[in-house]
């Protein structure tokens, strides 16, 4: 049944097939609160897709910056709804701008998020297969600094490795906040927002597979998402999603009924335990060991980095993955850090983090 589904999608996914004209109608549903640097340009790629969006939908969640003047300069080709009172929570604003969805499919991303100029057009395509309730795109991270770019090379071990092989044992772990997409009723029906985990993303994806729906995840659908350039910012994002990350698994724990889903999450979350304990205990009890493992792992980052940089057309993914080291060793430690927080001490963190936004070039 799997491999039918599957050659059939594919057969009618063609990039050669024309777009049948009775498809699927589609919005673009957007959180935003103090985005005037970023938003303007967002706004245009939305706008200028090879396939129009029936309706871009922004819900401005109490702006504080002149983010409502530029979104007025578009008054005329997008939906602007305000909120009364700011909420702080991307899943709040998001569930309020739901209501006001009347397509057959919505789109979640962010205000800070380019869409490649045929991403519309390849959710449309997917939404085509009545089957599909679910669309994943491609993440790629906008160039800035070595943090910016060890994201990237991050980004590509996620998507080009381990999504692929998600997506191939139908189960694809995350859709992402950014790029993702679902059929409006299906949604309304099976997934409620709980506002009890700060990714709600990963709530909506364990949701889906809850209720046994088809998502779809297409590596050419790209978005360009703007990453923290800054250490602090970089640290309140790990922070955020590695501790919704741990409230998702206590919160859908259940999910973990077939041997290559339990094999998945093992993966990510025990391998992921063990593996950073023993990337700080090492050092202590055998330091020569742990410099020959630190060295082979610099080794390990730069490949990446060589890999990175011929598949993304991009070199200073190559001149910056020497430091793709120090982010895994932040990663480790915030990893443990919320490993500890959420599951031994039970201290469930619900403060969102709101990044610093800088200009898009």
């Amino acid at each position: 049944m799997k491999k039918y589904w599957k050659s059939n999608f594919l057969k009618k996914y063609s990039e050669d097939e024309d777009e049948d004209e009775n498809g699927p109608s589609i919005s673009i549903l957007v959180p935003c609160y103090n985005e005037e640097k970023t938003i303007k340009i967002c706004v245009l790629s939305w706008l200028n897709q090879t396939h129009k969006a029936d309706e871009i939908i922004i819900i401005n969640d109490c702006s504080t910056d002149k983010t409502l003047d530029v979104l007025d300069e578009f008054k005329d080709k997008i939906t602007i709804i305000n909120l009364e009172k700011n909420s702080g929570n991307k899943s709040f604003v998001q569930e309020v701008g739901l209501k006001h969805v009347k397509t057959d499919v919505f789109v979640a991303t962010d205000a800070d998020t380019i869409m490649d100029k045929d991403f519309i057009k390849r959710v449309y395509r997917a939404f085509q297969y009545p089957n599909v309730s679910a669309f994943a795109g491609y993440v790629k991270s906008l160039k800035q600094n070595w943090l910016t770019a060890c994201r990237e090379i991050d980004y590509l071990i996620g998507q080009d490795l381990h999504k692929v092989a998600q997506h191939n044992i139908d189960f694809l772990f995350v859709i992402p906040g950014c790029a993702g997409a679902f059929r409006t009723k299906i949604f309304k029906e099976n997934i409620s927002f709980d506002h009890d985990t700060l990714t709600e993303d990963l709530d909506f994806t364990y949701k889906i597979h809850k209720k046994k729906l088809k998502i779809f995840y297409d590596r050419k659908a790209f978005v360009y998402t703007q990453d923290p350039d800054k250490l602090k910012s970089y640290i309140n994002q790990m922070r955020r999603w590695y501790c919704g990350g741990w409230q998702n698994f206590l919160k859908h724990k259940k999910i973990i009924n077939k041997p290559w889903v339990a094999l998945e999450l093992s993966l990510m979350y025990l391998e992921g335990v063990v593996f950073s304990f023993i990337m700080f205990l090492m050092p202590l009890l055998n330091l020569r060991l742990a410099l020959y493992l630190m060295f082979f792992y610099f080794l390990y980052g730069v490949t990446l980095g060589v890999y990175a940089a011929i598949s993304r057309k991009r070199y200073d993914l190559l001149f910056f993955s020497p430091f793709y080291i120090i982010t895994s060793y932040i990663n480790a430690y915030i990893f443990l850090e919320q490993f500890v927080k959420e599951i031994f001490f039970k201290k469930k963190n619900m403060t969102w983090f709101h990044p610093e936004r800088r200009g898009i070039l």
